[in-house]
């Protein structure tokens, strides 16, 4: 029998992230960075699509992978029309989608379309996204956002924040399903999310407007200050919305979005940069803090996670914070190619329903 290699593809905001499994085996994986002067030049998020696919494809030649043994390519998924938890097989209208940004432009809208391009060249392969940055499992009362023209929106880390769920509850012996849990997401974006018994009913969007600024994003601003800023004169539609989402946050105040280097700056007694990490700290612990009175303070655990996480300096500021309302537990970086790929593997071998994008 031969081994079925399965590639994960994960593309975030600041970086290309992608592994190869043979079966349930890691072959390897690669995490690249990108700069905010090396994707400056890049208009919108589907022009990077070629930048990114080479760069994977040349890893696999590098590597003299055996392109014929690929037998399911799984992408990140992204800002698709709003759908439940689990697997689906890509197809016309789904890159129609994701190409279109139907719920708004991220780099993860590049996985799915990356994988069915790379599943389309191999003579076996089957391309499939993974719990998009859509789920949408929020409550009723957390969709009102206090304006009836403006519904709050469900666009948040789901894949890692559910992959370290289930990692933290098998820890305990339990189920993610028998859980209250509060998750931090804390990478180029920032998603907090109240966990459930499985599911998420209330979290920021994490990409256009809600929640703690990240390494390059703006979060919730002022409304009133925004609009007078839109009417301003002093700036188009577009560099508006690079403000809020890419050139906001850490990249906007410190010219960096490379949370590393903030703290560097901070260790060097840079006093902006020091200031400015305290306060990503502060709003991370501060939403935290408001996701314990959605759970009705019964929470079995608060997680940290994403690549902030590796920063000691923030997650002891956070876990001073927020310490009193439950255990804190640290999952640095993410899960997310692992649990692509195990989600791939259990679509080839029949035992998870392969959903379909309508």
């Amino acid at each position: 029998m031969i081994n079925r290699l399965i590639l994960a593809i994960n593309p975030g905001s600041t970086s290309t992230k992608f592994s190869l499994f043979e079966e349930e085996k890691l072959v390897f994986e690669k995490t690249l960075r990108h700069s905010a002067e090396e994707l400056k030049n890049f208009g919108k998020i589907t022009d990077q699509f070629h930048f990114r696919k080479n760069l994977i494809m040349n890893e696999l030649s590098v590597r003299k992978i055996d392109l014929g043994k690929i037998a399911a390519v799984v992408g990140r998924g992204g800002l698709v029309k709003p759908i439940e938890s689990g697997i689906y097989k890509v197809n016309q209208r789904m890159k129609d989608d994701l190409t279109a940004g139907f719920s708004g432009q991220h780099a993860s809208n590049l996985g799915g379309l990356i994988a069915d391009d790379i599943a389309s060249s191999l003579c076996c392969a089957s391309a499939y996204i993974v719990d998009p940055v859509v789920v949408d499992e929020l409550q009723s009362v957390a969709r009102i956002s206090g304006h009836p023209e403006i519904e709050r929106r469900s666009i948040f880390h789901a894949l890692n924040q559910k992959a370290v769920a289930r990692i933290y509850a098998a820890s305990k012996g339990k189920k993610y399903e028998d859980l209250n849990l509060i998750i931090a997401h804390m990478g180029g974006g920032i998603s907090v999310g109240a966990h459930k018994h499985g599911k998420v009913i209330d979290v920021n969007n994490a990409l256009d407007g809600d929640g703690p600024f990240s390494p390059e994003r703006s979060g919730g601003l002022p409304s009133g200050q925004l609009i007078d800023l839109c009417f301003s004169g002093r700036f188009t539609h577009d560099e508006l919305k690079a403000m809020i989402t890419g050139k906001g946050g850490m990249v906007a105040y410190l010219g960096t979005n490379n949370f590393i280097e903030v703290c560097k700056m901070a260790e060097k007694g840079d006093t902006k940069a020091i200031l400015v990490k305290e306060a990503a700290s502060y709003q991370i612990g501060k939403e935290i803090s408001a996701l314990a009175a959605v759970l009705n303070g019964e929470v079995d655990a608060i997680i940290l996670t994403g690549g902030m996480a590796y920063q000691d300096s923030n997650t002891s500021s956070i876990r001073s914070m927020v310490g009193f309302i439950a255990e804190v537990v640290v999952y640095p970086g993410e899960d997310e190619l692992k649990a692509l790929a195990f989600n791939g593997l259990l679509a080839l071998d029949g035992k998870i329903e392969i959903k379909t994008y309508v």
